[in-house]
C-alpha cells in the first residue's frame, strides 16, 4: 500500500517541502527567505506561522488537498539526546523545540509545523534522525578532562539514509553494517556506525573534528585559549571563529569550494595547500575512528554535498584506501531520508519511538 506523506524541511533561509506516494515524488517546492523578511521576527519560533503559511500557500497552488494526507513529516531539530529512529512528534517535544532545549535553530521548527498540519486531520506527526542522535558508546564520552564529556551533534539524518542506501547496494541492511561515514558539506561530520549505531562521531557544532568550508574544527587548544581573553574578545566572536568564519572562510573569505578549486587550477599555491590539508584532515579523522573495527570494515562512505568534488574526494580515497574501499554516494537528499523514515513507520516495518 502506498502512502502519502508530506517531508517539510526548515532551514536558516528556506524552507523546503515535498510530497510523495510512497518511494514517489509527486513534487518538490523550495521557498527562500530574505533577510528582509526574516529580520522581523523575534526568534525562530516567532516565525513558525509564517513559514506554515508560506507552506499552505504553496499547496494551495499546486491544488493539493491536506486530506489525502497519511502522515506529515518535519526536519528533527535540537532536542534532548536520543536514539536514531523516527519519532512521533508528543506533546513533550513540542515544548521542548519551543523553549530550544538544546539550543535555537530553524530545524526546531520541523516538528512543531508537521504537528500544527496534522492534527486537525487526525494524523501523526513525525522527525527522523534529528542532528541530536546520541549512540556514542562509554568510551567514545570521555573527553580527558572530568568536567567535561564528548557529546553527539552530527549530521545524523544524512548519515543514515546513506548507510540504509549502501548497505541495500552491498545486499546487506544497516543493523548489519560496519561503515566508516564522512560527511562533507559545510560541516564535516564523521562516524564510526556499527551495527545501526553511530558509536564514535565528532561533534560538528563543537569544534571537533576536520576543519570544513565554515567550521574550524579542532582547534590548537592552548593558543585559541590565549585569544579568549584578548582585548575585545566577545563570546559571540568565539562562537563565529568556531562555526560561520573558521575553515576555508577563515583563509579566502568564502565558503564556495567552487571557487577555491578554481584557485587551484590557476596555480595558486595556497589554495591548494589548505585544501589539501582539509583533506588529510578528513581522512585523519576516517583513521582515528576506523580503530573501533580492527580492521573488520565493509566500507568507508564519503557523501555530502562535497562528495561531488573529484578532486577532494579522491584525495581523501589515496590516503584511507588501505583502510577499506572507498564508496562515493554524493549529495544529500534531507526530504528523501525524512520520507524514507516515516514510509518505514507507516509500512510497520519499523516501530515509531517514543520521544
Amino acid at each position: 500500500m502506498s502512502h502519502t506523506v508530506l517531508a517539510i524541511n526548515p532551514g536558516s533561509t528556506s524552507t523546503k517541502v515535498a510530497v510523495y506516494d510512497g518511494e514517489e515524488l509527486r513534487f518538490e517546492e523550495e521557498m527562500r527567505h530574505s533577510y528582509e523578511e526574516l529580520k522581523q521576527f523575534e526568534s525562530i519560533l516567532s516565525q513558525l506561522e509564517f513559514r506554515k503559511s508560506k507552506i499552505l500557500d504553496r499547496l494551495n497552488a499546486r491544488d493539493f488537498d491536506l486530506n489525502e494526507l497519511d502522515a506529515v513529516v518535519g526536519r528533527g531539530g535540537l532536542l534532548r539526546p536520543l536514539k536514531g529512529g523516527t519519532y512521533e512528534v508528543s506533546d513533550q517535544m513540542v515544548k521542548d523545540l519551543q523553549i530550544g532545549i538544546s539550543g535555537q535553530h530553524a530545524s526546531n521548527l520541523g516538528g512543531l509545523i508537521a504537528k500544527e498540519l496534522s492534527d486537525p486531520l487526525g494524523k501523526k506527526a513525525y522527525i527522523v534522525d534529528p542532528v541530536v542522535v546520541d549512540e556514542l558508546i562509554p568510551v567514545s564520552r570521555i573527553s580527558g578532562h572530568k568536567d567535561y564529556e564528548r557529546i553527539s551533534i552530527f549530521h545524523a539524518l544524512n548519515h543514515k539514509a546513506t548507510a540504509r542506501k549502501v548497505a541495500r547496494e552491498l545486499s546487506t541492511t544497516y543493523e548489519e553494517s560496519r561503515f566508516v561515514i564522512a560527511h562533507l558539506g559545510g560541516g564535516i561530520s564523521v562516524a564510526a556506525h556499527m551495527n545501526g549505531e553511530a558509536i564514535d562521531v565528532n561533534n560538528a557544532l563543537g569544534g571537533e573534528g576536520p576543519f570544513s568550508p565554515e567550521r574550524s574544527g579542532t582547534l590548537p587548544l592552548s593558543t585559541f585559549l590565549e585569544s579568549c581573553f584578548q582585548e575585545g574578545m566577545t563570546k559571540e566572536k568565539l562562537k563565529k571563529q568556531l562555526i560561520g568564519e573558521g575553515g576555508m572562510v577563515s583563509y579566502f573569505g568564502t565558503n564556495n569550494m567552487l571557487e577555491i578549486e578554481k584557485r587551484i587550477e590557476a596555480q595558486d599555491e595556497e589554495a591548494e595547500l589548505i585544501f589539501k590539508a582539509m583533506a588529510y584532515q578528513v581522512a585523519k579523522e576516517i583513521a582515528a575512528v576506523s580503530v573501533h573495527f580492527k580492521g573488520d570494515l565493509d566500507a568507508i562512505i564519503l557523501t555530502g554535498g562535497l562528495a561531488k568534488s573529484t578532486r577532494f574526494t579522491q584525495q581523501v580515497s589515496e590516503l584511507v584506501s588501505w583502510i577499506s574501499k572507498v564508496i562515493i554516494s554524493p549529495g544529500e537528499d534531507e526530504l528523501l531520508a525524512l520520507n524514507e523514515g516515516t514510509q518505514r513507520v507507516l509500512a510497520k516495518k519499523e516501530k515509531a519511538k517514543a520521544y
